[in-house]
């Protein structure tokens, strides 16, 4: 069996959908001033003395937290109305289409929450989608916290792992474009960084 699994952001699409979709949803001056905000963390990140996810959670708190789960999947399904296909990578619409047509099993693996990944990747005939999944309180809203471990670096590997745990049954190819992606591209058979 063979399992082709794509990266979402900068592999499928050619930018960061976290930060497109913040804009989309919000729109560019919450989204600039949010940012500002949050400019220490993000510097601190950078020079990886704050993790990745902490600093991810906080910002999607900051914007998104309280709001009703049907409101933001509504949003996330208006994000790719109005994205879809423009912020498609090209390289990776072939790579998908000739792995469909060979009769590859596809996975979307991607730090990015599932509500706006997986519209994208049903439209790409991919139903296989693994993210970051949020957390919903008892009313139906975001709390703002992630409910699963964020969807980064050797997390991807696990969670590949627990769908489809005999490795020795599969040839794996994996594409992605950056370090997030390291642990996935070194577990594949035939790798892609695109």
């Amino acid at each position: 069996m063979k399992i082709a699994a794509f990266d979402f952001d900068g592999t499928i699409t050619t930018k960061d959908t976290f930060v497109e979709f913040i804009c989309f949803a919000k729109g560019k001056f919450a989204f600039g001033s949010g940012f500002a905000l949050f400019s220490p963390l993000l510097i601190a990140y950078k020079l990886r003395l704050y993790p990745n996810w902490k600093v991810k959670q906080q910002i999607f708190s900051f914007f998104f937290k309280g709001m009703k789960l049907a409101d933001f999947d509504k949003l996330c399904a208006d994000f790719t109305a109005r994205n879809f296909p423009d912020l498609l990578n090209l390289k990776s619409l072939k790579a998908i289409e000739e792995h469909l047509q060979n009769g590859a099993q596809l996975v979307v693996i991607s730090a990015s929450p599932e509500n706006w990944v997986r519209p994208f990747a049903e439209k790409l005939g991919i139903s296989n989608v693994l993210c970051t999944e949020l957390e919903i309180n008892n009313e139906q809203r975001l709390t703002g916290k992630f409910a699963s471990k964020n969807c980064y670096g050797q997390e991807k590997v696990n969670r590949l792992l627990q769908q489809y745990p005999n490795r020795n049954e599969y040839y794996l190819v994996a594409y992605g474009d950056s370090r997030g992606d390291s642990e996935l591209l070194a577990f594949a058979d035939e790798k892609y960084l695109f």
